[in-house]
């Protein structure tokens, strides 16, 4: 947990250094802002919708970074509708996944002992886990589907848990990267 906290404050100072460095430099001038106006002009929303569904699995496509790139192209509310239910949607294949077929290759792997002891901190400690993972966007909260899934977690809570954190964190994201897009020249 502590790493992960790390990673997140270091991808956060690395991100504000990268967002100066694109003011200074005219990043809005350059040909990628008119490769993704044109993506958002072809794909709408519908291809925010497919790219989010694949990133909420656990392929790293960085979601969030589309959600801040395309903000200034769309309607806010409406990317984050979009994005946070297809993360969701990623998220609930990978427990989906881990339901089905991961319980019995995890019992195998580990003992009966060690699995009893990961219920029980999940029970205790997981779902504030799983909450804190999903209102940071670069933490893997991907992977703690996973789990839930190995735990037979009760279906309309994990879905609950998981969408709602994603789409506070897009609305976030969404209207920061409208404001980015405007203090950048894109809009």
């Amino acid at each position: 947990m502590r790493s992960s906290i790390k990673l997140a404050v270091i991808v956060t100072v690395a991100a504000a250094i990268i967002i100066w460095l694109f003011k200074i430099f005219n990043i809005a001038a350059t040909p990628l802002f008119a490769d993704l106006s044109a993506f958002l002009a072809n794909y709408g929303l519908a291809g925010v919708f497919l790219v989010t569904i694949v990133a909420g699995t656990i392929v790293p496509l960085g979601s969030p970074a589309l959600v801040v790139a395309a903000s200034p192209f769309t309607d806010p509310i409406l990317l984050m509708i979009v994005a946070a239910t297809g993360f969701t949607i990623g998220m609930t294949i990978n427990y989906g996944l881990a339901y089905r077929f991961g319980r019995p290759y995890i019992e195998k792997r580990i003992s009966a002992e060690h699995f009893e002891e990961l219920k029980r901190i999940w029970t205790k400690w997981g779902w504030i886990i799983y909450v804190i993972f999903g209102l940071i966007p670069v933490l893997p909260v991907e992977l703690l589907a996973f789990l839930c899934g190995f735990l037979k977690t009760h279906l309309t809570t994990f879905l609950l848990l998981s969408f709602v954190p994603r789409l506070i964190t897009f609305a976030i994201l969404a209207y920061f990267g409208q404001h980015l897009g405007i203090w950048l020249g894109v809009t």
